[in-house]
């Protein structure tokens, strides 16, 4: 006889995981949910060190794909397609949850009429003691903490699905995303348009575990992140609309006013004009006074000093997503796509 379907199927893809493995699968299991509610599959994704064996050692299944690895977004379809629970949740391979992370999710779907996706939030205690991964972790909790409630994308992270909304929308897009990029945000994109409810619950949390280093976060920010996102929203005319958690209002002013800014300070290198130098002062300084909420919540978190490091990375975010933008619409107009009137309109206005 079958054993009887778990409520929830934890999904975990890992490429080359031998270093997580061992601490994120033994904090799975010692998940205060009790266990006959959940069932754990990993995803071996064409891994050539211990990945694999680490993962027979904790793991209800271990699905193992053939080289060469085929990106988070395969593995996460592939570990649905193995699942048997009403829901399926996808934890990181470098994400250490908490005891109470699966039961929170359970909490959250059972406490929350029409939700179709839940997803969390990294913790307030990032295990690397640099400051870029103090910095990086802390502030996806704080833009997780201040978008709580109801939202229009995904973090696949730590987040969980009804296995059925995941099926009709057709999972994550493999062909379009073969690497870690904005797969999860393009899925809550797609459960938005069928009609699918997804919210942040903050209180579901895990630590990450991986050590940011500045040059690596500056290509995963830019080509990773910011310009497949830009290319999305082109194709959604969303460009210059406010989306939630990915788009707040308010947010494509600061990234002009940055770049603005910077295009002054470079003219008043050539030229110098004071005049210019304080227009470029006063823009950024815009920027910041509108921040200042975040950078309070800084001062609570690390300190006064930790804070004051914040506001160049902060200022180097919306510069890197000018550069997104002017990019996103290049790489568009090449493809041979009309650029959507919204993001003509705001460009001129």
């Amino acid at each position: 006889m079958n054993a009887p379907a778990p409520f929830l199927s934890v999904i975990v893809p890992a490429h080359q995981g031998a270093g997580f493995l061992p601490e994120t699968l033994g904090a799975l299991a010692g998940s205060d949910l009790p266990r006959d509610q959940w069932e754990l599959i990993v995803v071996d994704d064409a891994s050539s060190d211990a990945t694999g064996a680490i993962a027979g050692d904790w793991a209800d299944r271990v699905v193992t794909l053939p080289a060469p690895a085929h990106g988070p977004a395969y593995a996460r379809n592939r570990g649905v397609e193995a699942s048997r629970g009403e829901w399926v949740a996808f934890i990181d391979a470098d994400v250490r949850v908490h005891p109470d992370t699966l039961r929170k999710m359970t909490e959250a779907i059972a406490g929350t009429p029409g939700l179709d996706a839940v997803f969390g939030a990294y913790d307030e205690a990032p295990p690397d003691p640099g400051f870029l991964s103090q910095y990086r972790n802390l502030l996806h909790r704080y833009v997780h903490l201040t978008g709580a409630g109801e939202v229009d994308t995904f973090w696949g992270g730590c987040g969980a699905v009804r296995a059925s909304a995941f099926i009709a929308v057709g999972g994550f897009d493999e062909a379009r995303y073969p690497r870690p990029q904005i797969e999860d945000i393009e899925l809550g994109y797609r459960l938005r348009d069928q009609g699918f409810r997804a919210f942040i619950c903050p209180e579901i949390q895990g630590a990450h575990l991986k050590r940011w280093r500045f040059w690596g976060a500056l290509r995963t920010d830019l080509l990773d992140r910011a310009l497949p996102w830009v290319l999305l929203l082109l194709e959604r005319d969303r460009i210059a609309r406010p989306a939630g958690l990915n788009l707040r209002r308010g947010e494509p002013l600061k990234i002009a006013l940055v770049c603005a800014a910077l295009v002054l300070l470079l003219i008043a290198v050539v030229t110098p004009r004071q005049d210019l130098l304080l227009a470029a002062a006063l823009a950024l300084g815009g920027v910041l006074a509108s921040n200042l909420g975040m950078f309070r919540w800084f001062v609570r978190q690390r300190g006064l000093r930790f804070a004051l490091a914040v506001v160049p990375f902060n200022l180097l975010y919306y510069a890197l997503s000018g550069v997104a933008v002017l990019g996103g619409l290049a790489l568009h107009l090449l493809r041979g796509r009309r650029v959507p009137a919204s993001a003509v309109h705001h460009a001129i206005g």
